[in-house]
């Protein structure tokens, strides 16, 4: 019977199969451990060369890193393997043998971090990198399952996009048929609009593109987002579904990814001490905030990277702040009924140094103030007139934010770069492997 590492304390004392890769191996003389992975988890193997055919053993034995093999044998508790168990091996198949004269080059010798993402296609095997994607695939499903159990309907929007959400500049051009221009999506907002009209709450998950020429350790060129719409709600309602999902995901990894946790040397408590209510500060109260602390701020400008770190380095958890500068956000916010110059928007900083996490906030629903806003931004009405007919008919108040998945991921991993929390990164000089 064949079985994965993640099921062997469910098969002790029975004999099994495991099909994997070999991840490490010790050896001595009449014995060796071959250290199988496949993917779920480690296991230690003991062959006995008694107890095997000879020509078996010394295959074994001699055995090149990342070899494939199909291992049997029996189950036991062994308090001291990693993982808590281990193999007493009967048999075993090799399936491929890693060449000697062309071996696995990433060994356990310290790499720079230029040849690791050469060779990410293979980086990925490793326990580090493992266990970040593995809490990102937490992420992910806590996620979806936070607005599955709260009436919200998943739509998915158009990746090619005729228009921009929020202006041209960082966005990639692509040719379409017969000359005609589109654009990689920067965001599925607009078109969540529309779905939360027909729907009442949906959201859209996704891969995004920013043609941004920033080299920060939050960016990349592609990410994937969430964004969540809703149709009849306020800036209230964002800062309160917001915080819900935040405090969601990371129970859910805490609570089945701890080990991962662990591998990835993450300080926890950090994570635990994140709790309701989140603090919250208004725009105004952030630059004084900032300016008290060194910063050279002036109102009207957006936060940058170091503001959002140094607004939060004495703070546990995330901040809410809202009521930017119209100037700053996008033409699609709604002013602030009692102070025009200002968006009812807000941007959920997280602390110890990950920046923006969530950013979003109350919808323009009246047509007249939106068509001023598209000629004051000197976007083409043509290109919205879709756009528009959500405010002609049964046009409501309305609310959305996004959430990017990775900035997010490394805030629970603790990770110093974005570039770790998926598979293959496209950062400004990266689109290989």
């Amino acid at each position: 019977m064949r079985i994965t590492i993640a099921e062997a304390g469910k098969h002790v004392g029975e004999a099994v199969e495991i099909a994997g890769w070999l991840y490490n191996l010790r050896s001595g003389g009449k014995i060796c451990f071959p250290q199988v992975r496949d993917g779920s988890g480690i296991i230690q193997c003991v062959a006995v060369k008694s107890a095997l055919p000879e020509e078996l053993f010394e295959s074994l034995k001699h055995l090149t890193q990342e070899s494939s093999l199909i291992v049997r044998g029996k189950i036991r508790a062994e308090a001291r393997a990693a993982g808590g168990y281990e193999m007493d091996l009967e048999s075993a198949e090799i399936v491929q043998r890693v060449p000697e004269s062309d071996p696995y080059p990433i060994t356990p010798k310290e790499h720079g971090i230029d040849f690791l993402m050469d060779h990410r296609h293979l980086w990925l095997r490793s326990r580090r990198q493992h266990s970040a994607l593995l809490v990102r695939h937490e992420v992910i499903k806590a996620i979806r399952d936070y607005f599955d159990s709260h009436g919200f309907i998943l739509v998915d929007t158009p990746i090619f996009t005729p228009a921009a959400c929020e202006g041209t500049t960082t966005l990639f051009e692509v040719d379409y048929f017969e000359d005609e221009k589109v654009y990689l999506a920067q965001s599925g907002q607009l078109y969540g609009e529309a779905t939360a009209a027909a729907f009442g709450k949906t959201y859209c998950f996704g891969p995004v593109f920013r043609a941004e020429k920033s080299k920060t350790r939050r960016h990349l060129t592609e990410f994937w987002m969430v964004e969540p719409e809703m149709a009849y709600a306020d800036l209230e309602d964002v800062k309160h579904v917001g915080e819900e999902l935040i405090l969601h995901v990371i129970g859910r990894v805490l609570e089945n990814r701890r080990e991962d946790l662990k591998i990835l040397e993450r300080d926890v408590s950090k994570l635990e001490a994140v709790k309701a209510p989140f603090h919250r500060m208004t725009y105004d109260q952030a630059v004084e905030k900032l300016k008290s602390k060194g910063s050279e701020i002036q109102w009207g400008s957006d936060l940058g990277n170091t503001d959002e770190t140094l607004v939060t380095e004495d703070l546990d958890r995330p901040v809410m702040i809202d009521r930017y500068p119209a100037a700053v956000k996008a033409f699609y916010f709604a002013p602030a009924p009692d102070r025009p110059d200002v968006a009812l928007g807000v941007d959920f900083i997280a602390p110890e140094g990950y920046g923006e996490i969530i950013g979003g906030g109350q919808r323009i629903h009246e047509l007249d103030l939106l068509l001023k806003r598209l000629e004051e931004h000197k976007l083409p009405r043509e290109a919205f007139e879709w756009y528009l007919d959500l405010r002609k008919y049964g046009s409501v108040p309305h609310a959305g934010f996004g959430m990017g998945v990775e900035r997010f991921v490394a805030w629970m991993c603790g990770l110093e770069h974005v570039r770790e929390t998926t598979a293959f990164p496209r950062m400004i000089y990266r689109t290989k492997p």
